[in-house]
């Protein structure tokens, strides 16, 4: 098992990231929504360029030197000192092997130590159990379910 580090999402690592992705049904509350999903370099293009702003760092997960998943730490407000953090992994070959466990790990370190966070926030579907037991093991607490979501924290 190669092991997992983040760096900083490039426009190539995010193309090379979904190129192979899959997407989840598990991350639907409306599963009407859900689609298969299908690699379009625009689309990529887009995605990665509403991305690029003040209050997010996005980051790639890596393994292998190959982007495997994507972490954002997002809706960052240093004067209140917190931030939202966010994963996907590429497809089901990267779930279930501890590498999302690992990236959160090591996001919430790079909050806490690179960007001076004191809290990390995280919400999930009510229906994704394995995301929630992720949260928890990293160290994520519980705070309250509402309207599908569940809502968890992180303090240093």
């Amino acid at each position: 098992m190669g092991e997992i580090s983040l760096g900083i999402m490039t426009k190539e690592l995010c193309h090379e990231l979904f190129r192979n992705w899959e997407n989840d049904p598990d991350i639907y509350a409306d599963m009407s929504l859900f689609k298969v999903y299908q690699y379009d370099e625009d689309a990529v293009n887009r995605y990665f360029d509403t991305k690029q702003d003040s209050s997010r760092v996005l980051l790639a997960i890596m393994k292998d030197g190959a982007p495997v998943g994507e972490i954002q730490l997002k809706q960052i407000d240093f004067e209140r000192k917190e931030c939202t953090l966010s994963i996907h992994m590429q497809n089901d070959t990267f779930k279930g092997r501890g590498y999302g466990t690992c990236a959160e790990r090591l996001a919430v370190q790079y909050a806490f130590e690179t960007l001076d966070i004191e809290a990390v926030n995280a919400d999930v579907i009510a229906k994704n159990t394995r995301s929630q037991h992720v949260l928890e093991k990293v160290g994520f607490r519980f705070l309250k379910e509402e309207n599908g979501f569940r809502y968890y924290r992180c303090e240093r």
